[in-house]
């Protein structure tokens, strides 16, 4: 005779009476209240809206803040009442936010109450390491005006009190990164010590070390800001949010396990990188004239390449804000949606609900769209549907992988493109990079190298023979050459570099360029055709750059090959 488990039983009945009550909930959310029903058991909560209400109002008025979206709140109610929305909207709009409601079940209450626990044994003071304040950040950014200022800071805050010392500690970090403008914040764990380095211009430098009781606290309040597992040491991806002089800036988390502990890396992504506008990316004049062209033709698909970081989605935004226009209808599928664009309808691929680039791209085709933008074409279904796209009306924008502009061509053939249908489809083959340009307050001319005149003289004469008119570009070719160099100064924290630019090359898609598409050629035949159409390519972009003082010969070479044919 088998054993009765009462705790087994007891614990099924428990089960189904949470589920007969979430059923219930659900019905009457719908059909009595007209409120959306959601399940908080199963889903995340957004530490940043505990901070909305307090614990104990919360409890008091059945009520739980459970996500945080720029100035949008979404509150969990457990009993509808108009005192209470009226109660619960008007504290909202005082501290300038708007309310969204949903109906729950008691046990999805209680599971986001219990996270107020969480918090207050994280950081008992009322300040909270889970709440960054614009003000503060504001505040601390005054502080700080070049990379040696966030160093110092950080070393202080280490070395003062316990008291609060890692919520101002990231407080330093994020104000330090913010004010100048850094892409990154690694925060890295060694054998003795933590270190933090930040990526300016898209070169990574040291900031500050300090010791590994410090780098572990500030592990777990980063875990905590980005809703991921505090006792989790797999890989891990979250994201907050922080808002700065009225802008909402999200801060991307990545931790992966190494070594001595979990490296962290916080990317900012802030609007105002993403909003350069096309005449500002240092696009050369006359390839301008042809991309401003192309790029406003009612179909066609223009492909950008490069590697990680060249910069081809800052292009492709600016490809979008340029075209843009009440009158057409532009989607995009990216993966993930980084920075929003006003008047776009922005998709983000999912794995999970099996929403990748080709079915996004089909969704997408029923949507009657004018422009689509597919954040990158990696696969065959994706670089089918996209080719058929422009043959069928539409104007495409997208990415691949390839080192160069004549890449493109056998790049689509190998992922099964058509080369005959390719003929009609593509437009626009583009290939970029980013250089560090050169500070304008400590910028100085130099004599070059025996071998730096070498190398210049060596494209210079590539440009001749190619028939390019150096007249176009302000260069006078029989003057001697000039070089500039940066020492570094306080304006570009020492680096001798403020900012980038990009350096381009491109092949149009013209009647020499069809005549070789269906005999599958090489990069090396497509750019002797190419050679043809007068566009500089990337390292005589690069010259031209290098000429003008914008930036150095050293930077280019370091993403270009100078000397090759």
């Amino acid at each position: 005779m088998a054993d009765f488990d009462e705790e087994k039983q007891n614990k099924q009945l428990e089960d189904l009476r949470r589920e007969e009550e979430e059923q219930l909930i659900a019905t009457l959310a719908e059909s009595k209240y007209g409120l959306p029903y959601i399940n908080l058991t199963r889903l995340g909560v957004d530490n940043e809206a505990l901070r909305a209400i307090p614990e104990a109002e919360a409890r008091e008025l059945k009520v739980a803040p459970f996500k945080l979206s720029g100035k949008n709140i979404f509150i969990a109610i457990r009993s509808p009442e108009e005192n209470l929305f009226a109660k619960l909207k008007e504290d909202m709009e005082r501290k300038n936010l708007v309310p969204s409601f949903y109906m729950v079940s008691l046990a999805s209450l209680n599971k986001v109450w219990e996270r107020y626990q969480e918090l207050s044994l994280a950081e008992s003071s009322k300040e909270g390491g889970v709440d960054i304040s614009g003000e503060v950040l504001r505040q601390t950014a005054e502080s700080i005006h070049q990379i040696e200022d966030i160093g110092k800071l950080i070393t202080e805050t280490a070395e003062g009190s316990k008291i609060h010392k890692v919520s101002r500690m990231l407080e330093v970090i994020l104000a330090g990164a913010i004010a100048i403008k850094a892409s990154d914040i690694h925060i890295e764990p060694e054998k003795d010590r933590g270190r933090i380095r930040l990526r300016l211009d898209g070169v990574l430098q040291d900031v500050a070390f300090f010791d590994l009781d410090l780098y572990r606290l500030l592990n777990s309040r980063i875990k905590l800001l980005s809703g991921l597992k505090l006792t989790s040491k797999i890989t891990q991806d979250g994201r907050f949010s922080i808002m700065e002089a009225g802008t909402e800036l999200s801060i991307r988390t990545s931790l992966i396990p190494g070594t001595y502990g979990e490296a962290i890396v916080l990317r900012i992504l802030d609007p105002k990188s993403i909003q350069v506008p096309l005449e500002e990316l240092g696009i050369e004049q006359y390839l301008f004239s042809i991309v401003e062209q192309e790029i406003r033709k009612p179909n066609g698909l223009i492909l950008v390449t490069g590697p990680t970081g060249s910069g081809k989605t800052t292009t492709l935004y600016a490809f979008l804000r340029k075209i843009y226009s009440t009158e057409i209808n532009i989607i995009t599928i990216e993966d993930p949606v980084e920075y929003h664009l006003e008047g776009i309808t922005q998709t983000q691929i999912s794995q999970k609900r099996n929403y990748n680039f080709p079915e996004g791209l089909r969704s997408a085709l029923r949507q009657d769209p004018d422009v689509i933008m597919v954040g990158e074409i990696r696969d065959t279904d994706t670089a089918k549907i996209a080719v058929q796209s422009a043959l069928t009306g539409h104007m495409v924008f997208s990415t691949l992988h390839t080192n160069n502009a004549a890449g493109v061509i056998p790049r689509l053939i190998d992922l099964g493109v058509n080369p005959k249908i390719m003929v009609s489809a593509l437009s626009l083959s583009m290939a970029q990079r980013l250089v560090r340009k050169l500070c304008s307050e400590c910028k100085t001319e130099k004599v070059p190298t025996e071998d730096e005149t070498a190398t210049l003289k060596l494209v210079m004469q590539s440009i001749e023979e190619e028939g390019k008119d150096f007249s176009k570009y302000k260069i006078d070719k029989n003057a001697p050459v000039k070089l500039y160099e940066a020492p570094g100064c306080e304006k570009c924290n020492m680096t001798g570099y403020r900012g980038r630019i990009g350096i381009f090359e491109a092949i149009q898609t013209d009647a020499e360029i069809e005549k070789i598409i269906p005999t599958n050629p090489s990069e090396r035949e497509i750019k002797k055709v190419a050679k043809q159409q007068g566009i500089l390519s990337m390292r005589q972009d690069g010259l031209i750059k290098i000429l003008s003082g914008i930036t150095s010969l050293a930077e280019v070479a370091s993403v270009v090959d100078m000397r090759e044919e």
